[in-house]
Formats: C-alpha cells, sequence, structure tokens
C-alpha cells in the first residue's frame, strides 16, 4: 500500500479526532456543539426544499417538452462548421441547471464515446471546469434568504460559458479532434 493511499485513508479521521481535542483542549462542549449544528443543518435542509422543488421541475419540463433537442437541432449546422461535436451541447446546457444530469449525461457519453474518445474528454472536462450555477444560487441564495440573485447568476453563467468555451480549447490542442 502506498503512502498516498495511507494519508487517504487516515486523513478524515485524523482530522476528525484532532478538531474534538482541539475543541476539548479549549473547553468547547464539542458534543453539545455538534448537535446544535446537526438542528441548524437539519432546519436549513428543510427551508430549501420548496427551491429545490421548484428548480427540479423547470428541469423536468424544459427537457420533456422536447426543447432542448430543437435547440441543439437548430444549433447543430453551426457548431459542425466550427469543430464542436453536437453531443456535447446538451451537457453544456444541463451543467449549469443540475449536477447529477449532467454527471449522467457525461456518464452516457463516456458509455457511448469511450473514455479516451475526443467526446469523452471533452465531457469530463467540462463536467470538471464548469458548475452548477443554478442549483448553487437556488440552495445557498434560498438558504440565507436573498432574494436578488441577479448579478450573481450573470457572473454564474459567464463563468459557466468561460469554462465551457475553455474546455473546447484546451481539449482540442490537447487531444486534437
Amino acid at each position: 500500500m502506498g503512502w498516498i493511499t495511507v494519508i487517504s485513508i487516515w486523513f478524515i479521521p485524523v482530522l476528525i479526532a484532532f478538531v474534538l481535542m482541539y475543541g476539548t483542549y479549549k473547553q468547547v462542549p464539542t458534543y453539545e456543539t455538534f448537535v446544535e449544528g446537526a438542528k441548524e443543518g437539519f432546519g436549513m435542509a428543510v427551508s430549501i426544499i420548496p427551491y429545490l422543488v421548484g428548480m427540479l421541475v423547470a428541469i423536468s419540463v424544459f427537457r420533456a417538452s422536447g426543447a432542448m433537442d430543437f435547440i441543439i437541432n437548430l444549433m447543430k449546422p453551426v457548431l459542425q462548421a466550427i469543430g464542436i461535436p453536437s453531443e456535447i451541447v446538451p451537457l453544456a446546457m444541463i451543467r449549469p441547471i443540475s449536477g447529477t444530469g449532467a454527471l449522467g449525461m457525461t456518464s452516457d457519453l463516456i458509455a457511448t464515446h469511450g473514455p479516451d474518445s475526443f467526446i469523452g474528454r471533452l465531457a469530463s472536462t467540462m463536467q470538471g471546469s464548469t458548475d452548477t450555477t443554478f442549483y448553487v444560487l437556488t440552495v445557498y441564495f434560498g438558504a440565507v434568504g436573498i432574494k436578488k440573485m441577479g448579478d450573481a447568476l450573470k457572473v454564474g453563467l459567464l463563468a459557466d460559458v468561460v469554462g465551457i468555451i475553455a474546455s473546447i480549447l484546451i481539449v482540442t490542442y490537447v487531444f486534437g479532434m
């Protein structure tokens, strides 16, 4: 067993033990503090359920309506002209909305085209280079009660577009088509 494996196995338990010992040393009631934090976490989880349900319904309606397929078919000639595989567009569209949906699409692309294919590498790179912007805004802003999230949405989507473009450029440069 390599030393990296040993470190990865023991890191979390050692970190937890350190926090507990440090808290005890500083005379913090560690168990009571943990229970209080768990109560707050549960309350927060319950408070964000309406936001999550709304987001999941919107995703389902978008996919079931055929709007995604329509947009992909509309963009296909332009994408082919600039050398971007149209198979990657659903991932680029879903990634800002749903991490789980994007992971499922990435898995499907890798299963269909292979992990070492251009599309497989591009999907993997795109998955790691973008974020679930709508999910993050819905959950975190909803949890703290922020209603106006327009600027954060714009910046988050801009970051996603930059991540998508950078993924395409870098994978094309490093691996070619």
